[in-house]
């Protein structure tokens, strides 16, 4: 180690895949999906590793959805709240599952998608914040464009009224580094204002944020939200945790130069 330039960062496997096998156990007794957000952690080195226990990758955008296609095996999903008309054919070649961000982004995109033989799903915004201080990283604070309100979503199904005709499903994503207490608040608030359109979905992806492998963290209630949502949907329930997969998995090695 003292021949290695700092800084750089050094991750424990041991530990890394004692948080893997805290995932493994949430999918095999919830039946779900969990993929690795990768804007949180992309160090494709464990890829090979990570691959052993979780569905697939997410991505923000088109290298993302790359780098989770060429190094991670399994599903690829990405959501942009736009997309870029000189990369999404590209991104067609790389991504199963595409969630937009509003209906003019489904009017412009979805389509197209969908004759590619991928998965389209649209991005919800409950109006429900459950973050105390982080407003300007709040997803449901207020003037949010990341999501689509209910008001949004019936004016535009007020003059497209197959909108969402070949939509598959429905995407939240509104904690940050949170316990399950507060997606069962979310939970509520999206059965509430969503819960008849996701009724008719083949899938739920509950986002990120998700603080699952933080010691205390309370496993049964996040195991209730989703059997819930199964029920409610009778489809596939995915979750997408960054930080979770490599929560306290290393340290970042750094030296004191004077």
């Amino acid at each position: 180690m003292a021949q290695l330039n700092t800084p750089y960062f050094l991750v424990d496997e041991g530990l890394l895949k004692k948080n893997l096998e805290v995932l493994r156990q949430v999918q095999q007794e919830a039946g779900c999906k969990i993929l690795l957000a990768q804007k949180a952690f992309s160090m494709f080195a464990c890829y090979p590793l990570i691959s052993q226990y979780l569905a697939g990758t997410t991505a923000s955008g088109l290298y993302e959805a790359r780098l989770g296609r060429e190094e991670f095996p399994g599903e690829v999903h990405v959501f942009s709240p736009a997309y870029r008309e000189e990369e999404f054919q590209t991104l067609l070649g790389l991504a199963d599952h595409f969630v937009f961000n509003s209906p003019s982004q489904l009017r412009k995109y979805a389509q197209r998608a969908k004759e590619a033989g991928k998965q389209v799903g649209l991005r919800v915004n409950p109006e429900c914040s459950t973050q105390e201080g982080h407003a300007i990283y709040d997803p449901c604070a207020p003037g949010s464009r990341l999501g689509t309100t209910l008001s949004q979503l019936e004016r535009a199904l007020a003059e497209t009224p197959d909108l969402l005709e070949g939509i598959e499903g429905l995407h939240f994503h509104t904690l940050c580094e949170q316990d399950a207490d507060a997606l069962a608040v979310t939970l509520d608030a999206v059965v509430e204002k969503f819960g008849v359109y996701m009724a008719k979905m083949k899938w739920v992806n509950l986002g990120g944020g998700h603080h699952i492998t933080r010691p205390g963290y309370h496993m049964e209630t996040l195991k209730q939200c989703i059997r819930r949502v199964q029920k409610l949907c009778g489809g596939t329930v995915y979750l997408e945790p960054g930080e979770a997969v490599a929560l306290q998995a290393g340290t970042l090695r750094t030296s004191v130069l004077e």
